[in-house]
């Protein structure tokens, strides 16, 4: 099984955490006042992060940020676990958000509620859904929304070299800068050639492996290999690929590329092989 990416989802909210709550509960008077590292047992914590919060209209409540790298088609369970486990222990009401990153490579249905109903018995967890890859890019240069500086090469307009060049500025004005600037670049690998990143932002392998987010540049890692891999092969075999093809591929995980490696050894023609990959949910930005 992939090791887990950390994001450092709790140190990207602090950048700004008013903005960030005011952003995901479409409420301008929300009020922070606290971040929680709310130690939950039976529960895994790999990117949540939870935010006291106060408004005039709705008093004190929590915000429960689930950031997902990848999507997991099982999420809406811990996201039901999670949030009644914060009600419980804390006796407010819990507001759920669900951060996608990076979009998923089959045309997935992506879940905003939890619901069963066993034996006449029902239970439902309603959560909200943001998708980065259809939030504007302009927004994470707003200074409320800083926690988004580091994740613009997948939001949607990213795949600029010039935002590239503009996230990596705004960072400057952050304290310790050069760790966000090396969450920016491991992003980057998702939309650009590493050469690219290298050359724009100064960054070098060795500095991304010493970064906090080193887990993070050694699962992406992982992903090129596995992608240079793939693409070898489909090369050999049947000549070159369109960019637009490696452009998709790019974001994808380890487990998406063995299984379009799978793909690959039963077609026949590149024209076969690419009609026998699972539609996308893309829409171009």
């Amino acid at each position: 099984m992939a090791k887990k990416a950390d994001i450092g989802s709790k140190r990207l909210v602090s950048l700004a955490p008013d903005g960030w709550a005011r952003w995901v509960t479409n409420f301008s008077d929300v009020t922070v006042i606290d971040l929680i590292d709310a130690q939950f047992q039976w529960v895994s914590r790999d990117s949540d992060v939870l935010i006291k919060a106060s408004s005039r209209q709705h008093g004190e409540f929590y915000i429960l940020n689930e950031w997902q790298l990848h999507y997991d088609t099982g999420i809406e369970y811990r996201i039901r676990a999670y949030a009644a486990l914060a009600e419980e222990k804390y006796r407010v009401p819990v507001y759920p958000v669900l951060v996608n990153i990076l979009r998923p490579s089959q045309k997935t249905a992506i879940g905003k509620s939890f619901r069963s109903n066993f034996m006449g018995l029902r239970a439902r967890q309603d959560y909200k859904v943001i998708n980065l890859w259809e939030v504007d890019v302009e927004l994470a240069f707003d200074r409320s929304l800083a926690a988004l500086l580091p994740l613009t090469p997948v939001m949607k307009g990213g795949n600029n070299e010039n935002v590239l060049r503009r996230a990596a500025v705004a960072l400057e004005v952050e304290d310790r800068f050069e760790d966000l600037q090396q969450l920016l670049g491991i992003f980057a690998t998702f939309v650009f050639e590493v050469d690219l990143v290298e050359r724009v932002m100064s960054l070098q392998a060795e500095a991304l492996r010493a970064s906090p987010w080193a887990d993070l540049f050694e699962q992406r890692g992982r992903q090129l290999e596995a992608l240079q891999m793939l693409a070898r092969l489909v090369r050999r075999r049947f000549g070159d690929l369109p960019e637009s093809l490696l452009a998709t591929w790019r974001s994808l995980s380890v487990e998406d590329l063995e299984k379009l490696g799978d793909l690959f050894v039963d077609a026949n023609s590149l024209d076969e092989f690419i009609a026998s990959i699972p539609q996308t949910d893309n829409n171009e930005s």
